[in-house]
């Protein structure tokens, strides 16, 4: 079981039973085998009172959803998000939603481009072979840096995976022939196809698809409506970066956004226009591991947040409590309401002490 599976399934309990709540996890059935590790381990370490887990695919996650719940929380795609929380209104259960979109990578041309590239491949082929909620989807740069990025790009993902990326060891496969098929399809459109300029191979056998980069694909295109979700990164180029930024709001907004530049001016205006769950500025994916910062979506990318005191809060409800003694019953705020209790009213609501002041003691006047 890799970490990010550790923290996608367990975060969210450990926030869970730190409030207070009994648990019930339901895995993905996508990961049948990680699913079957987790119902063991927890039911060999941790009490049955408080988390159980439960085991299957489409059938038991609709009679799941049938129960009335507290709370659900669910990390998912926003197809089945949508699914999640329709289920939910009919008893009005609160949710919390961690989905995903098109992250985008935003690269000004005054950035040191080695380290730049290599945060990218980061943030896209070293996480999960872009497999990643917030991985990068795309990245957006100017006309006159784009082929030294893509060179740059290249170099660092072939000193890091080797010349012969279909033999590297140290790449994740996909996931499923399903996702394989998908993807394929998306390098495979005709408005796409003639748009490779790195990589491209695979091999339905190993479920392997090499590193591939693209270069100024159509925005209309299937790979630049919806999430990737695997090794293809198209690059758009513009004029002047800020025209980036319109690009990016077009789109539904995205689990995290990235930027890299030394422009202060740029990353100001990158945070305020940019809509989207969370941000790294001059790197990638590091963002979900501060503790302190919250890690959730906005718009189609989710609803609510989690990781560290925010996990607690997801799980929690902030009950108001008033507690008063029997003394300091004022008969001002009982009828019947006499022109005396009526000036104290006014003097009380005009928050002015003096005012207050003057009424208590009968000198009040509207």
């Amino acid at each position: 079981m890799d970490d990010a599976t550790k923290a996608l399934s367990l975060d969210p309990v450990i926030g869970a039973i730190a409030a207070g709540n009994a648990v019930v996890l339901k895995p993905s059935e996508i990961a049948p085998a990680t699913s079957s590790l987790l119902s063991r381990l927890v039911g060999e370490y941790m009490d049955k009172s408080a988390i159980i887990v439960v085991e299957g695919a489409v059938a038991e996650t609709s009679a799941l959803l049938e129960q009335k719940w507290d709370k659900i929380f669910f990390t998912g795609g926003a197809r089945v998000g949508r699914i999640v929380m329709a289920a939910a209104a009919k008893n009005l259960t609160p949710v919390t939603l961690e989905l995903g979109g098109k992250c985008p990578a935003v690269v000004d041309s005054n950035v040191n481009l080695q380290v730049t590239a290599r945060r990218i491949v980061a943030g896209k082929w070293v996480c999960n072979n872009g497999q990643a909620c917030i991985g990068v989807d795309y990245i957006i740069t100017t006309k006159e840096l784009a082929p030294k990025l893509i060179a740059t790009l290249v170099n660092v993902v072939e000193e890091i995976f080797g010349k012969d990326l279909m033999e590297s060891k140290e790449r994740s496969r996909i996931i499923n022939s399903f996702h394989f098929k998908r993807l394929v399809n998306l390098l495979e459109e005709d408005k796409v196809s003639n748009k490779i300029v790195f990589g491209g191979q695979r091999d339905e056998s190993q479920l392997q698809i090499a590193p591939t980069i693209l270069l100024d694909v159509p925005e209309d295109s299937m790979i630049m409506q919806e999430e990737i979700f695997g090794p293809l990164l198209p690059i758009i180029t513009v004029e002047r970066l800020e025209d980036s930024f319109a690009m990016i709001n077009r789109k539904p907004k995205p689990l995290a956004a990235y930027l890299f530049s030394d422009d202060e001016q740029i990353k100001r205006k990158f945070v305020q226009n940019i809509y989207a769950g969370g941000m790294a500025i001059n790197d990638t994916i590091l963002q979900v591991t501060v503790p302190t910062l919250p890690f959730g979506g906005v718009g189609e990318s989710g609803m609510g947040s989690y990781h560290g005191k925010f996990s607690f809060d997801a799980f929690s409800h902030k009950k108001a409590v008033l507690y008063r003694s029997f003394a300091g019953d004022s008969p001002t705020r009982y009828p019947p309401y006499t022109p005396g209790k009526k000036k104290q009213i006014k003097a009380l609501l005009s928050g002015k002490l003096l005012n207050i002041m003057l009424a208590l003691l009968g000198f009040y006047k509207d």
